[in-house]
């Protein structure tokens, strides 16, 4: 059945059809995480091209704070990892989410002809989209970046939707901006009213997909996410999914622009229908965005779960502990984009 015909109006529609019609799925029988932890999205990273201008613009511009830098000489990589809003140690990194990898590759700052792919350039391959950032007082939040000579590419007058703007970091990657403060559509949004600030949250990462069926039944049935809310833009034409881990304290989570740790998935409608269409993983050249990383309590069992499930089904890049480093993991999702697997602990 082409995701096209699927016309989807409620997050129970997707899941019963998740469930229901699993016969019609490529990924159709879902892992059973029940003997873990609560899972986390842990991070997002994103190659940049010199760290003396990327790290003072997160951390001094942005607000957010470096927690850790791992050095890899013999691999002649540095790993930096940044939190927008919570006090971690080294040792938490893994057990939590809203973490941001930074990951410089040693020389790139010195090479005047390289430009790191943005995922939204067509010339270099468009799809990953954007980080979101979300604050209580958008205005406010343009105004100081403003103040700051940080380079927008859309502010809050630009366009149709007056609430969300977006700048550019030292790589021109997108970074969307939301507010979650006395929004007015609340209702219509079946929100709870937030009258004071919740502090700023990494709140996204957003990639686009080709066929949005195949991606859900990943995410949600080998990953164990949950739908949290999906949009459609019929003016547009496309579609935006929203997914999470399921916490503990479910019942009293916050609205999901008051949250990190979600993943959106956008679909271009049309796109699942051409057969010589792709988009861009990141990793190929010319590179960009990495990966998202999902952080378990025993990441090899999850791993074996999947492997005995899914066997040739799904492509490891590589499987745990056949890499360089033998306690992580890659898993592709359909568009080719590479999820890590770690142990909450750490590596």
């Amino acid at each position: 059945m082409p995701a096209a015909t699927i016309k989807f109006s409620t997050v129970q529609e997707v899941e019963s059809f998740l469930k229901e019609d699993s016969s019609k799925l490529y990924f159709n029988k879902k892992i059973d995480l029940s003997a873990e932890r609560t899972p986390f999205l842990n991070h997002t990273c994103l190659r940049i091209k010199d760290p003396a201008k990327s790290i003072p613009f997160y951390t001094d511009i942005l607000g957010f704070k470096l927690v850790d830098t791992k050095r890899f000489p013999e691999w002649k990589f540095d790993l930096f990892f940044l939190s927008l809003n919570k006090d971690l140690t080294p040792k938490d990194i893994f057990n939590t989410d809203g973490i941001l990898e930074l990951t410089h590759n040693y020389g790139t700052e010195d090479d005047e002809s390289y430009e790191v792919n943005n995922g939204n350039d067509e010339s270099k391959g468009r799809g990953f989209g954007h980080i979101c950032l979300t604050t209580f007082d958008i205005q406010a939040m343009e105004d100081t970046l403003i103040s700051k000579g940080v380079e927008f590419k859309k502010k809050l007058a630009d366009g149709r939707q007056k609430d969300i703007c977006f700048i550019y970091d030292p790589d021109k990657y997108w970074i969307e901006l939301v507010c979650y403060g006395n929004r007015e559509n609340h209702l219509l949004e079946k929100e709870l009213l937030i009258s004071k600030s919740l502090g700023n949250q990494f709140n996204h990462t957003m990639i686009r997909v080709k066929d949005p069926v195949k991606s859900l039944s990943f995410y949600i049935n080998v990953l164990g996410m949950q739908l949290l809310e999906f949009k459609h833009h019929p003016n547009a034409n496309f579609t935006v999914y929203f997914l999470a881990y399921p916490q503990a304290n479910a019942s009293s989570l916050p609205p999901r622009r008051t949250r990190e740790g979600i993943l959106e998935l956008t679909h271009n409608w049309g796109t699942e229908d051409d057969a010589k269409f792709s988009y861009h993983n990141g990793n190929d050249n010319p590179q960009g965005f990495g990966h998202t990383c999902v952080t378990f309590a025993d990441a090899s069992r999850v791993c074996s779960q999947i492997d005995e499930v899914y066997g040739d089904k799904v492509q490891w890049a590589p499987k745990w502990g056949e890499g360089g480093m033998k306690n992580i993991a890659f898993i592709k999702d359909p568009d080719g984009y590479k999820v890590e697997f770690v142990n909450q602990q750490g590596v």
